[in-house]
């Protein structure tokens, strides 16, 4: 069996990351994907899908260091929905792309809080699943 999203878009936001207990970074943001045809009547039409993201260990790394609002990116990884109960016991389901490479589409801009020197950023992170 098969489960693989193939995503290129662009981060809705700077990428939020975190540490587990144990150390493991996890790296979350959203993804803006959009596709453009024409209708019937030869209207141009646009829909953007917002898609969340994940990454953990050097991949997450990677992304909360290298990415930030509005870059853009190649994202690929498996499909997960998590499901989990709200403050009033109704139970929700959130889909999330937990990521298992990404590769840089544009160049960083320059960083706001910090020089990172002339090193160049890393265009592809794996982790093993």
């Amino acid at each position: 069996m098969i489960n693989k999203a193939i995503l290129i878009g662009r981060l809705t936001a700077d990428p939020e990351s975190r540490y587990t207990g144990t150390g493991t970074c996890v790296t979350s943001f959203s993804v803006a994907c959009s596709e453009r045809w024409k209708d019937k009547q030869g209207q141009q039409q646009e829909k953007t899908e917002f898609l969340n993201c994940v990454a953990f260990a050097r991949l997450g790394e990677i992304c909360g260091e290298y990415l930030q609002k509005g870059s853009l990116g190649y994202f690929e990884g498996k499909n997960t929905i998590e499901k989990w109960e709200d403050k009033s016991g109704n139970t929700r389901y959130t889909h999330k792309i937990v990521l298992r490479e990404m590769t840089m589409l544009s160049p960083k801009q320059e960083s706001q809080g910090g020089d990172h020197g002339s090193q160049e950023p890393p265009s592809t992170g794996e982790i093993p699943f």
